[in-house]
């Protein structure tokens, strides 16, 4: 299944369920709290969905970021990373760290250049989207961008708080496909790649992660209990601006690709005083 997030001309939103080969969708009832196992099960009669289907360009895209939901990240999951920055082995467990909802924006969303930083860097990363039951607590999977401000570090050491938690910088989406989707798998085996006006900066393949998808969950759920609707991000690769110095600049269109999901564009706004 692919599920996205709308914005009606109204002013109001909804989940809906997208058909890709007639672009329309139509709207699932209820909260997601009272469909996602249904969805996560691939229980397409069971799924509250309203029998009008409508067309896709009458929506906007919003990010697939459940009210709820919170944030989560976990940095250092690809070797090729790590190595191009001087790291030989990756840390013993993962390093994590929670994001404020106000730093997600949607598909097509201007990114904000705060005026911390001139080092702002991109990040494509495989995003994890909680939800069902126990038996099935992965609802499905979308493509995010961890932006963040490589030169806002803080006194004795590393800031996550001032790199990763900026408002409007983070974009996630454009949609939530399912499991079933990317081979019915809780470790999806997918090209991952980002592009900066047209040129390809980075590229690899989630069937490399050092931590597996399911091993993620567990580190998060043992300190944070998850929640239907939470995000968590699972690191990205090697060829950010961090390595070469080609930080992000005003204008620039970023284009963030993951096979089998699609690809998130965003244009970075201007720098702010």
């Amino acid at each position: 299944m692919r599920i996205g997030r709308f914005g009606a001309p109204d002013g109001a939103w909804f989940w809906g369920l997208i058909d890709p080969d007639t672009d329309t969708v139509r709207r699932i009832l209820g909260d997601l709290s009272d469909w996602a196992a249904i969805a996560a099960a691939e229980d397409r009669h069971r799924l509250p969905v309203s029998t009008q289907a409508e067309p896709l360009a009458r929506f906007r895209l919003l990010a697939p970021l459940d009210p709820q939901g919170r944030v989560f990240g976990v940095g250092a999951n690809y070797r090729a990373h790590l190595e191009r920055l001087g790291v030989s082995e990756p840390p013993p467990h993962p390093t994590a760290f929670m994001k404020p909802n106000s730093a997600i924006i949607g598909p097509g969303d201007e990114i904000r250049y705060p005026p911390i930083t001139a080092q702002l860097d991109y990040e494509v990363e495989l995003v994890i989207v909680m939800g069902g039951d126990e038996s099935t607590p992965l609802l499905g999977f979308t493509i995010g961008n961890d932006v963040s401000a490589r030169d806002a570090q803080g006194l004795g050491g590393l800031d996550l708080f001032s790199m990763k938690s900026l408002d409007r910088s983070t974009p996630v989406g454009p949609w939530i496909v399912t499991p079933a989707e990317l081979n019915g798998s809780s470790q999806p085996k997918v090209d991952i790649m980002l592009r900066v006006n047209g040129e390809q900066r980075q590229r690899d393949n989630t069937a490399v992660m050092v931590w597996a998808i399911p091993e993620i969950i567990s580190y998060v759920d043992e300190r944070v209990e998850l929640r239907c609707g939470d995000i968590i991000f699972t690191g990205t690769t090697a060829g950010v601006g961090l390595e070469d110095g080609r930080f992000l600049q005003p204008g620039d269109l970023i284009e963030a690709e993951i096979a089998g999901i699609g690809v998130l564009r965003n244009v970075v706004g201007h720098r702010q005083p």
